[in-house]
């Protein structure tokens, strides 16, 4: 028998908050790639902080938004492993694009092949996250709409390099992590038009809604921490409370390049981005 699934249990809640998330994560990911370009001698350790805050950004908003997710007449768990090790995947595939494009450039070679990597390595953690479902019933997949949101993940990757090597003002980036966040949380719902729910067992009476949204909301708390640890690392920057950072207002330094000049002494003058 096929169960009638819902992405919306708690009406447009959940696809807001998952689209605010994939965002934030979007926007700090810029904030700290334009960190990474303008100061090489930490390139890595912005990298790093921008990769992790896109691949908890993007983790989480599948997460919140399978809050939502309901089949009727079965019960849904997850299964721990498989939900940590999608996190995981998460940031490890977004962290390869973001270096190897930091590192090498964006060139339409190096953001094709990081776009490429980075967008199956998204859409393998949100089929990877829908492995860990645990229901009284087989989930199965349209094949041509799991081709299409792999695509759009993949685009969607993409375009979130090239934005990182390419956009460093504040409104720009700001502009670019709404477009990023559609791209993201459409790929994600563009996949769970995919699914249906073929019940194998007794029909559930009831839903333990309380039970499954306290495990999700416990899951959710570390990377959510993690974001809020980058947001505040990027607003509170010190070179930037201290108002020394010139070199963040020079022109990125070349790819790739390690040099360490001085750039010509300005003007003391507010900053006022972050």
């Amino acid at each position: 028998m096929t169960a009638t699934v819902s992405n919306f249990h708690y009406g447009a809640v959940t696809p807001v908050a998952a689209y605010l998330m994939a965002c934030l994560g979007a926007g700090l990911g810029l904030r700290c790639t334009t960190r990474s370009l303008r100061r090489p001698q930490h390139r890595a350790g912005w990298l790093a902080l921008g990769a992790t805050s896109i691949g908890c950004g993007i983790w989480t908003m599948h997460f919140i938004a399978m809050i939502g997710f309901s089949v009727q007449g079965a019960l849904v768990s997850y299964d721990v492993t498989k939900t940590l090790l999608s996190l995981a995947v998460a940031v490890a595939v977004v962290a390869m694009g973001v270096f190897l494009v930091g590192y090498r450039g964006g060139s339409a070679m190096n953001l094709s092949m990081a776009g490429l990597v980075t967008g199956l390595g998204v859409a393998a953690m949100h089929y990877l996250g829908m492995a860990a479902i645990h229901t009284n019933g087989g989930l199965h997949y349209d094949t041509p709409m799991v081709a299409l949101s792999v695509l759009i993940a993949v685009a969607a990757a993409t375009a979130a390099l090239w934005a990182a090597v390419s956009i460093h003002g504040l409104w720009s980036s700001f502009g670019a992590s709404l477009v990023m966040g559609v791209a993201v949380t459409g790929m994600h719902y563009t996949g769970m038009t995919a699914v249906s729910v073929h019940l194998t067992g007794e029909s559930a009476s009831a839903q333990s809604s309380a039970t499954l949204l306290s495990f999700l909301l416990v899951m959710l708390a570390a990377p959510f921490t993690v974001l809020l640890i980058a947001a505040a690392i990027v607003m509170f920057d010190p070179d930037m409370m201290l108002g020394g950072d010139d070199s963040d207002r020079t022109a990125p330094a070349p790819y790739g390049g390690g040099s360490t000049d001085v750039p010509p002494q300005q003007p003391p003058q507010p900053y006022t981005t972050w």
